[in-house]
């Protein structure tokens, strides 16, 4: 088990660069999830720690030393990839025996330690098996198997589930959070999945554009969004984000079309006028007769519950997400519970309050 500390990390790769200065404290045993959209440099810091990139400025400290300019191998970190990277010419019991045999272990401690985990992963039967006589879920358990044998300090996975179905990457999911917890490995896990990104980690990291925007427990990140990018890559419809203005003294939000909307937590700073930004989550949004009317595009069936597309009259988009079936008729009345108001400053994006 092992601690890992970034300081001011940064990348760049001739004139374009990815990361910003990433500062980063995992704790010993920790299962930190990083997410971000597609170009975000999650996947370029995680190849950082690993070794397979060099950083252009900054420390990476695993266990109180400096492993920045060491090569992979001197790391003591194991690496589990989103395309299994097997050795297709190899037997299972081969391709997780590998790096032991590289180490100079003992014939009887490679069997040991493959036979445990092949055990612990199901995959005691499959042993001589080539990678390509195995389903997609068994070579990724080959694939963890192989890192979980070198019983390494740090654990890296960079989107290990996501050539996977549907159905085997939520039971692959509940696999990797089962080890994890049971073998108490400090482990970085990059993913663009939502659902895994909530689920997996102690606390999630959202990067946007080469800057970490926030570090919190994933029911922090979604509860209390830092920033406007947070609120809206977050959630699943993404949440509403509204144009108002701060108003009544700065204990209310005008919202227009008729809507103004007391806080319900208290002031926000600033004058009159000030312009916000409102979100919503689709979920949050009631059904109320005497509300907004919403002219409804498009409705989407999600059996336990209905999500409905449909526009203001400025045409603006809302959504929102009902339980059960959706209400009759092509267009419907909401309304906005003030407690479930998130407030963001418009022009910086940052949460206010």
């Amino acid at each position: 088990m092992a601690t890992l500390e970034l300081y001011d990390v940064r990348k760049s790769f001739g004139a374009t660069a990815v990361l910003h200065g990433v500062n980063l404290a995992l704790n010993d045993g920790e299962m930190l999830v990083i997410v971000g959209a597609s170009g975000c440099g999650k996947s370029t810091l995680l190849r950082l720690i690993a070794g397979l990139e060099v950083p252009t400025a900054g420390r990476i400290v695993l266990d109180g030393r400096d492993v920045a300019r060491l090569d992979p191998a001197e790391r003591d970190i194991a690496m589990v990839f989103q395309n299994y990277a097997l050795y297709p010419h190899m037997s299972v019991f081969d391709n997780m025996a590998y790096a032991l045999k590289i180490r100079g272990l003992s014939r009887d401690d490679i069997a040991r330690r493959v036979g445990g985990t092949a055990e612990m992963l199901g995959l005691g039967p499959l042993l001589d098996r080539k990678p390509r006589q195995l389903s997609g879920g068994q070579r990724q358990r080959v694939a963890m198997g192989r890192a979980i044998v070198r019983e390494p300090k740090l654990f890296l996975f960079d989107e290990p589930l996501s050539n996977l179905d549907a159905k085997l990457r939520v039971t692959m999911r509940a696999e990797i959070k089962r080890l994890q917890r049971r073998m108490g490995v400090t482990s970085l896990y990059v993913t663009h999945d939502q659902v895994e990104a909530m689920t997996l980690g102690d606390r999630l990291l959202v990067m946007h554009q080469g800057v970490p925007v926030q570090l919190a427990t994933p029911m922090e990140v979604f509860e209390r969004p830092a920033t406007t990018y947070v609120a809206g890559f977050i959630g699943a419809p993404a949440m509403n984000l509204l144009p108002g203005v701060l108003c009544q003294g700065g204990m209310a939000v005008d919202l227009g079309r008729g809507m103004v909307i007391p806080f319900a937590d208290g002031k926000r700073d600033g004058v009159d006028g000030r312009k916000l930004t409102i979100g919503i989550r689709p979920e949050h949004i009631v059904l109320d007769p005497a509300g907004m009317m919403l002219q409804i595009d498009l409705i989407e069936p999600l059996g336990s519950e209905t999500v409905l597309i449909g526009r203001m009259d400025d045409g603006e988009l809302l959504s929102v997400k009902v339980p059960g079936r959706a209400p009759a008729g092509e267009a419907i009345r909401v309304s906005f519970p003030a407690a479930m108001l998130h407030v963001f400053d418009a022009e910086t994006g940052l949460r206010l309050g």
